[in-house]
């Protein structure tokens, strides 16, 4: 029976980055996203590319009836999984009055509820002759408070907490945890956008995802509990401990605000001239 690695939120540029980075290694893959309309070509690349299995299944992991569908599937299907990276996540940016309701609730379903979930059940889904290898992405945010981006900021910190708990709580079991701790990842145009906007420190922090995911991966077959890619990025990290919660949330809210400004601006400026009558 053949073993495979499970990636979450595989269409988007991260997942993407990670599933090629998988099938380099020969490693063959199941596929997951809700944009059923990219996960065929994506599969039919990496299978004529690298002559690995790749399986897709659509899904919507903020819906726990799809969740369950999923596992059904597989468990129906006979898969067995070494490998689980949960990709999957959301990002709604801004001050946290201005956010509706069900964005905020959307966060926590993916970022949260579908990671908790995705990792209890691949447990029961584990290849028993290998160790079984899980990778939660997170993100640099979780280190600190985050004004403008408070609830993304929360939910990460809760999966960089719960990685590091399973990862004492599951070694005996021959389960390794490996949380991933990026900074920006310049995956979408709207990414890219935001980066530029936070000036020459968004621009220095930032990342080539397909380094990430290598480094990554190597990383977590290491035993790594904690991968922060980028020596500056880690480096902020740990000078960022050093300073007190609440002065450090004060000085984020005041940098966001700046970004913020500044992206405003490159906005209007992009803008096409209208003509006046």
């Amino acid at each position: 029976m053949k073993s495979y690695v499970c990636i979450t939120g595989a269409a988007g540029g991260l997942g993407k980055a990670f599933a090629s980075e998988c099938a380099q290694r020969g490693w063959d893959l199941v596929l997951t996203d809700m944009r059923s309309d990219l996960l065929p070509p994506l599969a039919d690349g990496l299978q004529r590319q690298y002559n690995v299995r790749v399986r897709t299944f659509t899904c919507d992991l903020r819906d726990s009836a799809q969740r369950e569908e999923f596992w059904t599937s597989m468990q129906e299907e006979a898969i067995q999984f070494f490998m689980l990276i949960n990709v999957a996540g959301i990002d709604f940016e801004g001050w946290f009055k201005e956010r509706s309701l069900e964005e905020l609730r959307t966060m926590v379903r993916l970022n949260v509820e579908a990671v908790l979930e995705m990792t209890h059940s691949v447990l029961a889904h584990r290849d028993l002759c290998r160790t079984l290898r899980i990778i939660n992405v997170s993100s640099l945010a979780s280190f600190y408070p985050m004004p403008v981006k408070a609830v993304y900021a929360a939910s990460k910190r809760f999966l960089l907490d719960l990685s590091r708990a399973l990862y004492q709580e599951l070694r005996g079991d021959d389960v390794s945890m490996t949380v991933l701790c990026p900074a920006g990842l310049p995956t979408t145009e709207g990414s890219i956008t935001k980066i530029n906007a936070q000036g020459m420190m968004g621009r220095v922090t930032t990342m080539n995802v397909g380094q990430v995911a290598r480094y990554t991966i190597d990383q977590a077959l290491k035993g790594r509990s904690l991968v922060i890619p980028g020596l500056l990025n880690q480096m902020l990290r740990f000078g960022g401990s050093l300073v007190p919660p609440l002065t450090l949330a004060g000085l984020l809210k005041n940098r966001w605000k700046k970004a913020s400004s500044r992206h405003t601006m490159e906005t209007i400026s992009n803008l096409s001239p209208q003509s006046v009558d």
